[in-house]
Protein backbone atom coordinates (compact mmCIF):
# COMPACT_ATOMS: atom_id res chain seq x y z
CA UNK A 1 0.00 0.00 0.00
CA UNK A 2 2.69 2.36 0.89
CA UNK A 3 4.09 1.74 -2.78
CA UNK A 4 0.95 2.38 -4.17
CA UNK A 5 1.00 5.23 -2.57
CA UNK A 6 4.63 6.97 -3.10
CA UNK A 7 3.70 6.45 -6.77
CA UNK A 8 1.27 7.99 -6.69
CA UNK A 9 2.37 10.90 -5.05
CA UNK A 10 5.40 10.70 -7.59
CA UNK A 11 2.67 11.25 -10.69
CA UNK A 12 0.76 13.77 -9.07
CA UNK A 13 4.30 15.83 -8.19
CA UNK A 14 5.45 15.70 -11.68
CA UNK A 15 1.94 15.89 -13.41
CA UNK A 16 1.78 19.48 -11.13
CA UNK A 17 5.15 20.60 -12.38
CA UNK A 18 4.24 20.05 -16.02
CA UNK A 19 1.31 22.23 -15.44
CA UNK A 20 2.76 24.84 -13.77
CA UNK A 21 5.00 25.34 -16.77
CA UNK A 22 2.10 25.38 -19.37
CA UNK A 23 0.64 27.76 -16.81
CA UNK A 24 3.78 29.82 -16.84
CA UNK A 25 4.25 29.43 -20.70
CA UNK A 26 0.76 30.94 -21.42
CA UNK A 27 1.38 33.88 -19.50
CA UNK A 28 4.52 34.89 -21.44
CA UNK A 29 3.67 33.27 -25.05
CA UNK A 30 0.60 34.66 -26.33
CA UNK A 31 0.57 34.65 -29.86
CA UNK A 32 1.12 30.62 -30.02
CA UNK A 33 -1.19 28.29 -30.36
CA UNK A 34 -2.63 25.84 -27.19
CA UNK A 35 -0.90 23.05 -28.43
CA UNK A 36 2.60 24.96 -29.53
CA UNK A 37 2.40 26.31 -26.02
CA UNK A 38 2.25 22.95 -24.20
CA UNK A 39 4.61 21.59 -26.51
CA UNK A 40 7.06 24.43 -25.54
CA UNK A 41 6.23 23.38 -21.72
CA UNK A 42 6.38 20.02 -21.67
CA UNK A 43 10.18 19.95 -23.81
CA UNK A 44 11.22 22.16 -21.33
CA UNK A 45 10.34 20.22 -18.33
CA UNK A 46 11.12 16.81 -19.96
CA UNK A 47 14.84 16.71 -19.00
CA UNK A 48 14.21 17.53 -15.54
CA UNK A 49 11.94 14.94 -15.41
CA UNK A 50 14.34 12.28 -17.60
CA UNK A 51 16.96 13.14 -14.96
CA UNK A 52 14.76 13.04 -11.64
CA UNK A 53 13.21 9.51 -13.09
CA UNK A 54 16.62 7.99 -14.32
CA UNK A 55 17.79 9.13 -10.43
CA UNK A 56 15.12 7.20 -8.95
CA UNK A 57 15.79 4.04 -11.18
CA UNK A 58 19.45 3.77 -10.42
CA UNK A 59 18.97 3.36 -6.98
CA UNK A 60 15.22 1.40 -7.02
CA UNK A 61 17.53 -1.45 -9.40
CA UNK A 62 20.03 -2.83 -7.09
CA UNK A 63 17.37 -2.59 -4.54
CA UNK A 64 15.32 -4.64 -5.83
CA UNK A 65 17.57 -7.25 -6.83
CA UNK A 66 19.74 -7.37 -3.77
CA UNK A 67 16.79 -6.43 -1.05
CA UNK A 68 14.72 -8.99 0.72
CA UNK A 69 11.88 -10.13 0.30
CA UNK A 70 9.93 -7.37 1.54
CA UNK A 71 11.97 -4.68 -0.03
CA UNK A 72 12.20 -6.70 -2.92
CA UNK A 73 8.02 -5.85 -3.42
CA UNK A 74 8.50 -2.55 -2.36
CA UNK A 75 11.16 -1.29 -4.83
CA UNK A 76 9.52 -3.42 -7.73
CA UNK A 77 6.42 -1.32 -7.15
CA UNK A 78 8.08 1.75 -6.75
CA UNK A 79 10.65 0.98 -10.05
CA UNK A 80 7.24 0.26 -12.01
CA UNK A 81 5.49 3.06 -10.76
CA UNK A 82 8.21 5.45 -11.44
CA UNK A 83 7.77 4.17 -15.25
CA UNK A 84 4.35 4.48 -15.34
CA UNK A 85 4.25 7.93 -13.67
CA UNK A 86 6.92 9.52 -15.57
CA UNK A 87 5.15 8.60 -18.70
CA UNK A 88 1.73 9.59 -17.78
CA UNK A 89 2.53 13.44 -16.08
CA UNK A 90 4.67 13.92 -19.58
CA UNK A 91 2.95 11.85 -22.54
CA UNK A 92 -1.23 11.39 -21.12
CA UNK A 93 -1.70 14.19 -18.83
CA UNK A 94 -0.42 17.16 -21.28
CA UNK A 95 -2.61 16.03 -24.03
CA UNK A 96 -6.00 15.36 -21.91
CA UNK A 97 -5.42 19.31 -21.15
CA UNK A 98 -6.58 20.07 -24.80
CA UNK A 99 -8.79 17.24 -25.46
CA UNK A 100 -10.48 17.70 -22.16
CA UNK A 101 -14.50 19.20 -23.11
CA UNK A 102 -14.63 22.97 -23.06
CA UNK A 103 -11.21 23.75 -22.34
CA UNK A 104 -10.60 24.37 -25.92
CA UNK A 105 -9.54 28.30 -26.50
CA UNK A 106 -10.30 29.01 -22.88
CA UNK A 107 -6.39 28.00 -22.24
CA UNK A 108 -5.19 31.30 -23.54
CA UNK A 109 -8.12 33.33 -22.28
CA UNK A 110 -6.97 36.26 -20.06
CA UNK A 111 -8.77 37.83 -16.95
Amino acid sequence: MTALLTLAGYSLTDTVVVFDRIRENLKSRRRESEEATINTAVNQVLSRTIVTSVTVVLVLIPLTLTGGEVLHDFSLALLWGVIFGTYSSVFVASPLLLMWPGTSGRLLKRN
